[in-house]
């Protein structure tokens, strides 16, 4: 049987995560954020219980967490709360939108994100804390390490590897067999047909590297 999780953020990817916690029927017993403003009300008819302190006022194994910080670009805060978390012995939900198509034999880790409309196909291995946004199309045999965010719109053919900590932008595409390298950012509607190194941004159709980024 599921267990009760806490909702960790209020923002925009935090909303749409407790709406598809809702339609899976979790119970969500309560949001910690850390603006003091909001502490002891209730957002979106859930109790705000306080900062991330709170989540001291639980066990372990009697909930688990749903990671609500989105990632645009830098996935920094997101990691930080999944290791700290992590670190005190709590476990991250894996949330999956009962409209998304996974193949049987895919491997997804803890506390992975796949939004409404996304297909996931055989052969596919996805890390932990990994966001699979809105209506992404990931093709056979891929392998996408920690913490990547594959954002709204994006495709990827078969047998492509992410690195860990990489961001795919909008609607971005990447042929079959291509590497992209951790940390790197794949600015939205870029068309990859070769290998990323890691810890760079890359634009364009093809896409090429624009700049080295701070890893």
């Amino acid at each position: 049987m599921n267990r009760p999780v806490i909702l960790l953020g209020t923002g925009g990817h935090a909303k749409v995560l407790l709406d598809m916690l809702r339609s899976t029927g979790r119970e969500v017993k309560g949001i910690l954020i850390p603006e003091r403003e909001h502490w002891g009300k209730d957002i979106w008819g859930i109790p705000v219980v306080g900062g991330d302190e709170r989540i001291n006022d639980y066990r372990p194994g009697d909930i688990e967490i749903v990671n609500g910080i989105g990632s645009v670009g830098d996935a920094s805060i997101r990691i930080k709360v999944f290791t700290d978390m992590k670190r005190k012995g709590f476990q991250f939900a894996t949330v999956i939108h009962p409209s998304a198509i996974i193949a049987g034999d895919v491997s997804i880790g803890e506390g992975v994100q796949v939004m409404a409309g996304a297909v996931i196909q055989p052969g596919c291995r996805i890390g932990e804390n990994v966001i699979v946004n809105t209506g992404v199309i990931i093709d056979h045999d891929c392998r996408i390490e920690d913490h990547v965010h594959l954002a709204p719109g994006v495709v990827l053919s078969g047998e492509v590897n992410i690195g860990s900590k990489t961001h795919i932008g909008i609607g971005a595409s990447v042929i079959q067999g291509v590497t992209v390298g951790g940390s790197a950012l794949i600015a939205a509607g870029a068309v990859v047909v070769s290998d990323i190194p890691e810890g760079v941004l890359a634009s364009g159709i093809p896409a090429r590297i624009v700049k080295q980024k701070r890893i």
